[in-house]
């Protein structure tokens, strides 16, 4: 089971709404085929699977693993548990149920009433972890929230800087960091700044020191403070402006109304009636704040660095503990989990 996390982690970024999956077949206790869901509207993990094995005859044999209740229903692709059941196989080993409406449960009971042996629950927490973007997208019908900010080891996020300052961010964290953000990026469904961010630092939020898609990107940009040379609105990336005035923007950015009673969870409502399953918050201390204030959050990743600036833009606090401590390169990384909505209990 565990090599099918290893192998769904291969589908993040690329499954867009649908759970990240992986797949393994195993004969007399020796893998003989696997996959994993690969990209939205492509073959599921089980059928990758299935198509690997290079002598079918032993799938009659066989156990299938898969990290995820196979599907039930006739979406983008043909139901995977008609597919086990057409392959004769004996056994099949699940971590997690999946909840969407059109399966929850029904794929478990289409391969039961078929007479072949299965075992739900293996590794739950684990595979509740790997797919928890997914199981909160449809159990809170809100996107999955992770806030990212980097702060001073005397907890400051930036100097005070006027709007529009030329110098750019000053880098709190170091290479190594800045790089592992980007692959974070490629792993989301969108990315979502502040309009005080983009008027300071005018970043493009891409994903260019790792391989993968570009996220959707989003602002809040209520009173239409943005020029049109911010690169958020070239028009060349999937982009969401939630605006209280009439704009019309070129390419892929597209507006959404947003009055001033325009508020976060109807943020969240909106990105999730748009199928974004997940979001990357990167700032800045305001917006950070309006989603720990609000609870609208399930993760954060604080990088602290050595560098003091002993005054400026103070970093947002989380009173608790982290659940992880790791060292990348010369920075530390804390990550908090929201109690309130983890789902695998950590």
């Amino acid at each position: 089971m565990r090599r099918c996390f290893e192998l769904a982690r291969k589908g993040l970024g690329m499954t867009l709404a649908n759970p990240i999956v992986g797949a393994v077949i195993v004969y007399k206790d020796r893998i003989i085929g696997e996959g994993y869901h690969h990209e939205f509207g492509g073959p599921h993990a089980e059928v990758n699977a299935i198509r690997s094995v290079k002598d079918p005859s032993l799938l009659s044999q066989s156990t299938l693993y898969c990290n995820l209740e196979p599907c039930s229903h006739h979406g983008k692709t043909p139901p995977c548990s008609m597919l086990i059941q057409q392959k004769n196989l004996k056994r099949v080993v699940v971590s997690n149920l999946d909840p969407f409406p059109s399966v929850n449960g029904k794929g478990i009971k289409h391969m039961l009433d078929a007479g072949i042996e299965v075992e739900t629950a293996c590794l739950e927490e684990e595979g509740a972890h790997i797919n928890r973007r997914f199981l909160h997208y449809i159990n809170y019908r809100r996107p999955y929230v992770i806030l990212k900010w980097a702060q001073t080891a005397d907890g400051y996020i930036d100097l005070e800087r006027e709007l529009g300052d030329q110098e750019g961010p000053r880098w709190i964290s170091d290479e190594v960091s800045r790089t592992l953000v980007h692959k974070w990026r490629s792993e989301e469904s969108a990315i979502m700044v502040g309009t005080n961010t983009i008027l300071s630092d005018n970043p493009s939020l891409n994903v260019r020191r790792w391989s993968g898609d570009n996220p959707v990107r989003i602002t809040l940009d209520r009173n239409g403070r943005l020029p049109e040379s911010a690169q958020i609105l070239d028009g060349k990336q999937e982009t969401i402006v939630f605006t209280g005035v009439q704009q019309n923007y070129a390419g892929k950015t597209h507006t959404v109304h947003a009055d001033p009673s325009y508020e976060m969870v109807d943020v969240m409502e909106e990105l999730f009636d748009r199928r974004i399953v997940s979001v990357f918050v990167e700032g800045g201390a305001r917006l950070h704040s309006s989603f720990l204030e609000s609870g609208l959050w399930d993760e954060a990743r604080v990088f602290t660095g050595k560098m003091l600036f002993t005054q400026g833009v103070k970093a947002p606090e989380i009173d608790e503990k982290p659940d992880e401590s790791l060292k990348i390169g010369d920075t530390k990384l804390d990550v908090y989990r929201n109690k309130m909505t983890d789902l695998h209990g950590s």
